[in-house]
């Protein structure tokens, strides 16, 4: 069996099953939000972005790597493990992807496809409470330690400015939303897992909040929530997620990917690296921001460090 995740759908274009899973996610984002603390001031090079008092915007973060550093759902799998969810077999496998994932820092359909599959025969039979206490848990022991805090800061900026600020993941909805919580963030847009009586059926409500269905739970959130995108922004790491940038009046490029990196130059969009002291001094962040957390995930993984101009 292999490491906790979700599939990476192969298919680019929005589907029925993307919009499903893009609406599902949008309703079930709208019932956690939390008021932000305090936070450092936005990048000097935009003085007026976020626009204070701007009820029509917004801000949506991809996680893995964007705001946090590796993949969110391999580190609630460590946690899962711990808690005697899988076996020691297991546990290699989910320790190489972790590995690889770092290392190429994009996701591989076959590795998704696989992972999202465990994932699901992992959690059926178990109930949605549950999985959302343990990741409360999960949260401390692995997560907390590794969010970049230069993103942290861009998405206390649209806070302060007294904008909501929302996750938007391939990670289950219910772990998004304890990391948007922990954060301080408005809510979190995540995959929908499909549950009878609060008990997880081991099927998912559409299609994992990849891609184009990540664009699709962001329209459908602006629209219930009454935004303007054009006044929006959205962060990201990946490529996969120029369907969710290309939304909005203000995309950023966050710890790029190659192909996120071509495209963002070639956009004109704003990038920001925090994976290193010195890209942060690069981009005029503060010393502090570009300070990340260890690298972790798994020993494989301890001492990898993604570095691109």
């Amino acid at each position: 069996m292999a490491a906790l995740g979700w599939l990476t759908p192969r298919r680019r274009s929005a589907t029925a099953r993307s919009v499903l899973a893009g609406e599902a996610s949008a309703e079930a984002a709208r019932k956690s939000s939390q008021e932000a603390q305090e936070a450092p001031q936005v990048a000097e090079e935009e003085p007026e972005f976020p626009v204070i008092g701007d009820d029509k915007a917004a801000a949506f973060f991809d996680l893995d790597n964007t705001v946090m550093q590796g993949a969110a759902l391999f580190h609630f799998g460590r946690g899962l493990y711990k808690r005697k969810f899988f076996e020691t077999r297991d546990l290699a496998r989910f320790a190489w992807q972790q590995a690889w994932f770092r290392l190429a820092g994009v996701e591989d359909p076959e590795h998704m496809q696989d992972a999202r599959d465990s994932a699901l025969s992992i959690v059926k039979g178990h109930r949605v409470a549950e999985l959302a206490s343990i990741g409360e848990e999960i949260y401390d022991e692995y997560m907390a330690d590794r969010i970049w805090p230069g993103t942290r800061a861009l998405a206390q900026a649209h806070l302060d400015a007294g904008q909501k600020v929302w996750l938007v993941t391939a990670a289950p909805v219910e772990i998004a939303q304890v990391i948007a919580r922990r954060l301080g963030l408005t809510g979190a847009l995540g995959t929908v897992a499909e549950s009878v009586d609060g008990v997880y059926t081991g099927k998912l409500v559409g299609e994992p909040l990849h891609g184009p269905a990540k664009a699709e739970a962001v329209r459908a959130l602006a629209a219930a929530e009454g935004l303007d995108l054009s006044r929006c922004a959205a962060y990201s790491d990946s490529h996969n997620d120029i369907p969710m940038l290309s939304l909005v009046g203000h995309p950023y490029a966050i710890n790029p990917d190659a192909k996120l990196r071509r495209h963002a130059r070639a956009m004109d969009w704003r990038l920001r690296d925090y994976r290193t002291g010195r890209k942060a001094a690069k981009v005029g962040i503060p010393a502090a921001a570009g300070v990340g957390a260890v690298a972790g995930g798994t020993a494989a993984a301890i001492a990898l460090s993604r570095r691109r101009r």
